[in-house]
C-alpha cells in the first residue's frame, strides 16, 4: 500500500477532506453559540441546555466506528461525500424547530456529522505513506477548528439578519439563519469533493471479513487510547460547546464577546494539531501525551477552585480572611488557552499511535478510538451541568476535567512503567544501587590515589 500513497492526488484528498471535515465540525458544535439565543427563545435550563448539546454530539459519536469500517471496505470518498449530502438534510430541520422536544430530535440528527472524523483518516491514512502520517493527520484533524466558525460568524450573523428572514421567510432569520446557510455550504462541499478528488479508491479493508476487521478491538491498548482521546478530544468537544455559556453566566459577558474569548481555546487546539502531528514523528507520541497531561492537569487544577478566601485561625481563637481568591477574565483565557494548546498536541499523538500500531485497521481502530473520545464529549457537558447545580460552583467544570485526566495519566504511565520492567526485568525492583564488594571498593581507592 506504500505504493499507492505515494502516487498524485492524496495532496488533493487532504485538501478537501481537511474543508469538509471543518464545516462538518462546525455544524456538530454550532449549539456551543446558538445554546444561548435559544435558551432564551425556549426558556431553557442549563441542564436542558446541556442535553441539546450532548444529543448532538452522542451521534456524532456512535457511528464512528461503523463509519470507519466502511471507509476501510467501500472507500473514503465516497463515505465522505454520502455523509456531507446526508447531514445536509437534519441542517435545514434545525432552523424549522418549533418546540424543545422537536429541537432535541433535529439536535441528535446533526450531530451524525461528528463521524465524518474516522472517515476522513481511514482516506487520508491510506494515501499518505507511514513516514509522513503523523503529519498529514495532524493537518486533517486540524478542522476541529471548524469549532470556532460558528463562534466566529455566528453572533454577527444573528444580529445581523432580520428574526423575519429573507424572501417570505424561505430563508429564515436570528439564530434559524446558522444551520439553513450550514445546509447550503454541506450540499456546495459535496459537490465539490466529488469534483474535485481523485475518483480512485485506496480500500484497506476490500474483501475481508468485518469480523477480522474487529479482532484489533479486543487489545487493551485499543481502549486506553480511547481513554486519552477521552481528554483530549472529548474534553475538547464538551469545552468548545461550553465555555460561551460559562463566560456569560460567570464573567457576564455578552455573546459575541463570550464567543470571541472561546475561539482562543478552540484555535490553538485545533492548529496545534498539525505541529503536534510533526513533533510525535520526531520525539514519539508518548512523551507528546506526557506533555500534554502535566499541562492539563496544572491549568485544570487552578480552574477548579472555588473563588473565595483563605481563612487563617489564630491562636486566641480569631479567624482572619485572608488572601481573596478568585480567577479573573485575563487569567481564565490564559489558563483555558493552555489547556487548548495541549489539547491539540494530545490529539495528534493519539493518532499517531493508531497506524503505527494497527496499520491496517485504521478505520476500525481509530473509529472505536474516535467514539469513544467523543462520547466523552457527550458525558462530560451532562456532568459540568450536573455538578454545577450539586456544588453551586461553576468550577466544578474544572474539576471533572481534572479527574478524568489525572486516571488517564495515571494509567499511561503504569503501562510505560510496567513496559520498561518488562524490557529490563532485573532492574524491576532496584530503586537502589547495590552496595560495591570490597574489591570493587579497593579498585575505586586504587583508582582515586587514595591510599597510595
Amino acid at each position: 500500500m506504500e505504493a499507492n500513497q505515494g502516487q498524485p492526488g492524496r495532496i488533493s484528498v487532504l485538501v478537501l477532506s481537511t474543508l469538509g471535515f471543518t464545516l462538518m465540525f462546525a455544524v456538530w458544535l454550532m449549539f456551543g453559540v446558538l445554546g444561548v439565543p435559544i435558551r432564551d427563545e425556549f426558556e431553557l435550563t442549563d441542564v436542558q441546555l446541556a442535553w441539546i448539546i450532548a444529543v448532538a454530539v452522542l451521534n456524532g459519536a456512535i457511528w464512528r466506528l461503523p463509519a470507519g469500517i466502511a471507509a476501510d471496505r467501500y472507500g473514503g470518498r465516497r463515505v465522505f461525500i454520502a455523509m456531507l449530502l446526508v447531514t445536509a438534510i437534519p441542517a435545514y430541520l434545525v432552523s424549522t424547530a418549533t418546540s424543545y422536544s422537536l429541537l432535541l430530535c433535529y439536535a441528535f440528527l446533526v450531530g451524525f456529522a461528528g463521524n465524518s472524523f474516522s472517515v476522513g483518516i481511514a482516506w487520508v491514512s491510506a494515501w499518505w505513506p507511514q513516514r509522513h502520517q503523523g503529519f498529514a493527520l495532524g493537518v486533517f484533524g486540524a478542522g476541529n477548528v471548524g469549532a470556532s466558525v460558528t463562534k466566529l460568524i455566528g453572533p454577527a450573523l444573528i444580529a445581523a439578519i432580520p428574526a423575519a428572514g429573507f424572501i417570505g421567510g424561505l430563508v429564515p432569520g436570528g439564530w434559524r439563519f446558522i444551520p439553513f446557510l450550514y445546509m447550503v455550504l454541506l450540499i456546495v462541499m459535496g459537490a465539490a469533493t466529488w469534483l474535485w478528488t481523485p475518483h480512485r479508491e485506496i480500500r484497506p479493508g476490500q474483501g475481508r471479513s468485518i469480523g477480522s476487521m474487529l479482532i484489533p478491538l479486543k487489545q487493551f491498548r485499543v481502549w486506553r487510547f480511547s481513554l486519552y482521546y477521552v481528554v483530549v478530544f472529548g474534553a475538547y468537544v464538551a469545552l468548545a460547546a461550553w465555555l460561551p455559556k460559562y463566560y456569560v453566566d460567570v464573567y457576564d459577558m455578552p455573546l459575541s464577546q463570550a464567543a470571541l474569548l472561546t475561539a482562543l481555546f478552540i484555535f490553538p487546539a485545533s492548529l496545534l494539531r498539525p505541529f503536534g502531528g510533526y513533533l510525535s514523528d520526531k520525539i514519539g507520541a508518548r512523551r507528546m501525551m506526557y506533555v500534554t497531561f502535566v499541562i492539563v492537569l496544572i491549568a485544570s487544577g487552578i480552574l477548579m477552585m472555588p473563588y473565595g478566601y483563605i481563612v487563617l485561625s489564630m491562636p486566641n481563637g480569631e479567624q482572619n480572611a485572608v488572601l481573596p481568591w478568585e480567577v479573573g477574565t485575563v487569567l481564565f483565557t490564559v489558563l483555558v488557552f493552555a489547556i487548548g494548546c495541549a489539547m491539540g498536541l494530545g490529539k495528534a499523538a493519539v493518532y499517531k499511535y493508531i497506524p503505527e500500531y494497527f496499520p491496517k485497521d485504521v478505520g476500525a481502530v481509530g473509529g472505536l478510538v474516535g467514539s469513544l473520545g467523543a462520547l466523552g464529549g457527550f458525558f462530560l457537558p451532562l456532568l459540568f451541568a450536573y455538578t454545577g447545580a450539586l456544588t453551586g460552583f461553576p468550577q466544578s467544570t474544572f474539576f471533572v476535567i481534572f479527574v478524568v485526566s489525572l486516571v488517564a495519566l495515571a494509567w499511561m504511565h503504569f503501562t510505560v512503567v510496567k513496559m520498561l520492567h518488562q524490557a529490563s526485568p532485573k532492574l524491576a525492583n532496584k530503586f537502589e544501587q547495590d552496595n560495591p564488594s570490597t574489591n570493587e571498593y579497593e579498585s575505586m581507592l586504587q583508582g582515586s590515589g587514595v591510599g597510595k
